[in-house]
């Protein structure tokens, strides 16, 4: 069985690994070992209480508990952009219009920005080539908005997601080319990397605060705006289906889209329940998120159960997983289902 559990400081070793695996355009989880150890150490004390809201941070691992291996990871950032800034190109788009003779222009236009500083990112989703099947990915990115959903009061009123932009085969950015190269002098990995280990004063000394004109840009870096890396366009969907949307955002490095919603219209805030968990067979086929309600031993299982009945039916094994008993409370949520629009 598999098991969401938040991270401790003697999984660094397999989230290592993990990180060495991912591939150019992850800032969030970089293959270094010492950033990697401070890291947990600060997870640790963000589980226990300990940390400062903007210092926050939710590292979850995917385990094996069958062959005690670690296989994926995931996270939530309390507020990013705190100490300093957090920056995006905000896409715009303006009308020009001429009577004599009749033409109208919309000319789109890209504008440095930090409107997400202070808001809670969701982050460093990866799984091991070796699980990416059945419910796995759906158990290791949806298993955060049940954390969130349980403990909303350690999270910003929005949350958003970064996706990794289009790259070609070889690794290369066209929109990096394009644009990113003429002001950073430096390659997209180096970039990448500087804003890894917390270094993003460079962006606001080397890029400028004018309006960049799509029209001006290539060809290669304009079709790219807003284009999700083909290995990320199932992550996107996931997040969709919870309730986050485009709305016009995109990282300066790559032109990504970043994925935003309020924390009180995701579904897993909207339509989890809090139940009973009894020992048994569930009746019926549905696929739910189970976790317990504990913040500093937090875990997420995906079972056959029915999120609307009276309790919560679960396997033993289940149970065990959860490190719960009989009679325990947990939050369900149905595995998967439709976001209806907020009114």
């Amino acid at each position: 069985m598999l098991v969401v559990r938040n991270a401790v400081e003697n999984d660094l070793e397999a989230v290592l690994e993990l990180a060495r695996g991912i591939g150019a355009g992850m800032t969030t989880l970089k293959p270094d070992r010492a950033s990697l150890r401070n890291r947990l150490g600060i997870v640790a004390a963000s589980f226990a209480g300990q940390a400062a809201a903007h210092e926050a941070d939710y590292l979850f691992v995917l385990e094996d508990l069958e062959r005690q291996r670690v296989c994926g990871v995931s996270a939530i950032k309390g507020a990013v952009g705190v100490n300093e800034p957090f920056y995006n190109y905000r896409i715009s788009t303006s009308v020009h219009s001429s009577p004599d003779p009749l033409r109208v222009n919309r000319v789109q236009s890209l504008h440095l920005c930090h409107d997400l500083s202070g808001a809670s990112e969701l982050c460093s989703l990866y799984l091991h080539p070796d699980y990416r099947q059945g419910w796995n990915g759906k158990l290791l990115s949806k298993s955060r908005l049940l954390f969130i959903a349980q403990f909303p009061q350690l999270f910003s009123q929005k949350i958003f997601a970064e996706m990794r932009g289009y790259q070609s085969a070889d690794g290369t950015s066209p929109f990096w080319e394009g644009v990113g190269r003429h002001f950073f002098h430096m390659d997209f990995q180096d970039a990448d990397d500087r804003c890894g280990m917390g270094d993003r004063q460079f962006i606001e000394q080397l890029v400028p605060r004018l309006p960049l004109y799509t029209h001006l840009l290539g060809a290669g870096a304009r079709e790219v705006i807003g284009k999700t890396h083909p290995e990320t366009v199932p992550a996107r969907r996931l997040l969709e289906q919870e309730g986050l949307n485009f709305d016009g955002y995109i990282d300066i490095f790559d032109a990504g889209p970043v994925l935003q919603a309020n924390v009180r219209d995701l579904r897993a805030v909207r339509e989890s329940r809090l139940l009973e968990a009894r020992a048994g067979e569930a009746a019926g086929t549905t696929v739910s998120l189970v976790a317990n309600v504990e913040r500093e031993n937090f875990r997420v299982v995906a079972a056959k159960a029915d999120p609307m009945a009276d309790a919560a039916v679960l396997p033993q094994a289940a149970l065990k997983a959860l490190a719960l008993g009989s009679g325990a409370e947990v939050r369900m949520l149905a595995m998967s289902g439709r976001v209806s629009q907020p009114q």
